[in-house]
């Protein structure tokens, strides 16, 4: 059995532009990716997708491999994460390198540790699901939502208008940091979630969005807190 992991970094950001190698406390942001992935034992080949030769460069610096760059038509605006999960499977395939698993993580997701991602793997093995990745829970109970039409607040389920947050069913959604998949089950659906995906559930300082500029300070000091690195 064999592992590899897959971060997809592509040089065409463009909220912040080169955010895949910008610094973060000092250190390019998919540095902490790589050596999550390296640290945590778990790949025989630890890669970066890119089409950038800048990316692909400081990418050997941390320690991954670069063997090819992205095709033009996976590193557009509209390629989806599979499409790059796919073209690099099959990179490999060709050069007769075949891999059991494979997990997919970004770039900007400087969160992400080896243990959570042995966590992922165990997940995703012992429960034999297509594949984990990992959620938050939502601060607010999503069954208390409401639209806004024209200034105007309309409950999005009026059922639960009066009842109370503790009796509501806890709702989770994506980190958006890896999704460690079954490659047989990708290739067969060619989807990363399905409806035999697993979640490993994070708390809300574990994970970050990094969208824009304001992302960006926010994050820095959630990282500097988490790992008790912010003194008075």
């Amino acid at each position: 059995m064999s592992n590899i992991a897959i971060i997809t970094a592509r040089g065409g950001s463009k909220r912040i532009p080169r955010k895949n190698i910008r610094l973060f406390l000092g250190k390019p942001i998919i540095a902490y990716v790589i050596d999550a992935a390296l640290q945590s034992g778990l790949f025989s080949e630890v890669m970066v997708s890119t089409d950038d030769d800048e990316i692909a460069a400081i990418a050997r610096q941390y320690g991954a491999s670069v063997p090819f760059l992205r095709q033009p038509k996976t590193a557009d605006d509209f390629a989806t994460t599979a499409d790059v999960l796919g073209e690099v499977i099959s990179q490999y395939a060709q050069q007769g390198q075949v891999f059991t698993h494979a997990c997919c993580l970004y770039p900007t997701a400087p969160f992400v540790t080896s243990d959570l991602l042995k966590q992922a793997f165990s997940t995703l093995t012992e429960k034999q699901f297509d594949t984990v990745y990992p959620v938050q829970q939502f601060s607010f109970p999503i069954q208390r939502a409401v639209l806004l039409h024209d200034s105007k607040v309309q409950w999005f389920q009026p059922e639960h208008a009066l009842t109370r947050s503790q009796d509501l069913e806890p709702a989770y959604h994506d980190a958006g940091q890896f999704y460690f998949v079954n490659v047989n089950a990708f290739q067969a659906t060619q989807r990363l979630i399905t409806p035999n995906s697993g979640g490993i559930v994070i708390s809300e300082m574990e994970a970050h969005d990094i969208d824009n500029e304001t992302d960006w300070p926010v994050a820095e000091f959630k990282y500097q807190l988490m790992h008790n690195l912010v003194h008075e």
